[in-house]
């Protein structure tokens, strides 16, 4: 289990970056904004299984799989999570958030993995343990539209 253990931490991990919506990671004074965690092409993300090299398992073919067990959304001013929700784009995203203020805020998904491993196509077993990652930063920016009547 030690040997399983190591190579599940030693998987090359895919860490979620935030889609937002407005897109242009802009958004405006009290208008909701709606957020996606989003995972790159590069890496392991839930589900997908990376195998592992023989020669480190004793000569056994052994798969190790990265589960979602949750995620923690840093807002800015706010943090939502954990979750195992992916958010999702408007109108039915349940990742929001509504600002007050203008300015800018520093946003980013941070995920937590758990795993599971087989050997040679067996049934799939739980890996004792965790992997907390950092997700990726991204910078929102919040505007305030000001508006006014005019006469032609």
């Amino acid at each position: 289990m030690a040997m399983i253990r190591e190579a599940f931490h030693d998987t090359d991990f895919t860490v979620p970056t935030v889609n937002i919506q407005p897109e242009g990671d802009l958004t405006l004074v009290n208008l909701p904004t709606f957020f996606e965690a989003r995972f790159p092409e590069s890496g392991y993300g839930p589900g997908e299984i990376d195998e592992v090299d023989p020669a480190r398992m004793l000569g056994h073919r052994v798969e190790v799989r990265p589960v979602l067990k949750s995620i923690t959304y840093h807002l800015g001013d706010q943090t939502l999570g954990p979750t195992t929700s992916l958010g999702g784009p408007y109108p039915n995203g349940d990742v929001r958030a509504t600002y007050a203020r203008p300015g800018t805020h520093e946003v980013r998904a941070d995920i937590v993995y758990t795993g599971q491993f087989r050997v040679g196509g067996s049934d799939w077993f739980d890996i004792p343990g965790e992997v907390d990652l950092t997700g990726t930063t991204v910078t929102l920016t919040v505007a305030e539209a000001k508006s006014r009547l005019v006469t032609n």
